[in-house]
């Protein structure tokens, strides 16, 4: 694997920390050891999170193109294009967004606080559409967006959902399989398996195609949290391929190495589960770590029902990579009202 060709600008502090999740592991009966990869501490910008990870790469391809304003879309309550936001901040960039109403949350706040309030004291300009989510279709919105920033005499660039289906938006997670190799080497072992939210596609991509040296892949245990698997495996495989090819991997990634859970995204996109909610509060209390309803509720989920149903053998480690996403828990003040 060989990224040097691709221009990199810092947006992250470095290598993310590994920390053994000891209460948390013991809680679920002690025989799993239950770690944890702290993509959520990896940046000071607005809170830092996966994306910023991805934009080190898309951020450098801008400048080299002339452009002064990133435009990008999500969800209302959107991780990403608060990323997007931060980022563009950091290098004197115009931002313009665009964000659907691609989640049933019907509370009065929901469009005026968390990731959203944060967007707009970074300076993002924000459109908000009634657009349906898909992870496929170029939005119309998005299209008239770049346009209005060309009408106004600007250079945008395009930044595609959760910086993914771009030509450079695996590169950030194929590092993170070289960053993480190191970290087990000083640790003195390899991780078992390593779980992870699935949305956008590239994060669970980028690890894919990093691993596929050390015949690890299929390892990554990816968590669909968009109720759309087949959209979702879709585009990790297409972004997993692409990403091997342009980091030089002897091979391309079968379709057994892109493996996708699907059986926790319920109730929908955004919206969480009972079982997301204990999620959410037993990592709380154990760990002292908050996770969020829509991504990092749900891939928690997953693994505390992956361990207590046995699918680990006894004496596994498995690594549990914390995304970020925790400024959107004010925008569902109301499932948490008691705590």
């Amino acid at each position: 694997m060989d990224l040097s060709p691709f221009p990199k600008h810092k947006l992250t502090f470095g290598p993310t920390p590994v920390e053994r999740w000891h209460r948390l592991g013991d809680h679920l009966g002690g025989s799993v050891e239950v770690w944890a990869k702290r993509e959520d501490c990896n940046s000071g910008l607005a809170f830092g999170g996966n994306k910023l990870r991805k934009l080190e790469y898309l951020v450098p391809d801008a400048i080299a193109n002339g452009c002064d304003t990133l435009v990008s879309v999500g969800a209302v309550q959107s991780n990403h294009t608060r990323q997007v936001a931060a980022a563009a901040a950091s290098v004197g960039m115009d931002c313009h967004l665009v964000q659907g109403m691609w989640v049933d949350h019907p509370d009065g706040i929901y469009e005026r606080v968390g990731n959203l309030l944060l967007s707009r004291i970074l300076g993002a300009e924000i459109e908000i559409t009634d657009e349906e989510f898909s992870l496929v279709n170029v939005r119309e919105s998005w299209e008239h967006a770049l346009e209005a920033v060309r009408d106004r005499g600007g250079t945008p660039y395009a930044v595609p959902a959760g910086a993914s289906d771009h030509p450079l938006g695996g590169l950030g997670f194929a590092g993170f399989a070289e960053e993480l190799r190191a970290q087990e080497e000083e640790l003195g072992f390899r991780f078992d398996a390593i779980v992870v939210a699935s949305a956008s596609a590239s994060t669970q991509a980028g690890m894919v195609a990093g691993f596929l040296e050390d015949e690890r892949a299929i390892n990554v245990l990816g968590i669909d949290v968009t109720a759309r698997p087949i959209e979702t495996r879709d585009m990790i495989t297409k972004i997993a391929s692409q990403t091997a090819e342009r980091i030089g991997a002897r091979r391309m990634p079968t379709a057994d190495e892109v493996v996708l859970l699907e059986d926790y995204a319920a109730p929908a996109y955004g919206i969480a589960s009972d079982n997301t909610i204990a999620a959410i509060r037993t990592c709380a209390h154990l760990e002292g770590v908050l996770t969020d309803p829509v991504y990092e509720g749900k891939s928690l989920h997953a693994l505390i029902d992956l361990v207590r149903r046995g699918h680990f053998a006894d004496g596994a480690r498995v690594l549990y990579v914390h995304l970020g996403g925790v400024p959107v828990l004010s925008a569902y003040a109301d499932i948490f009202e008691r705590g």
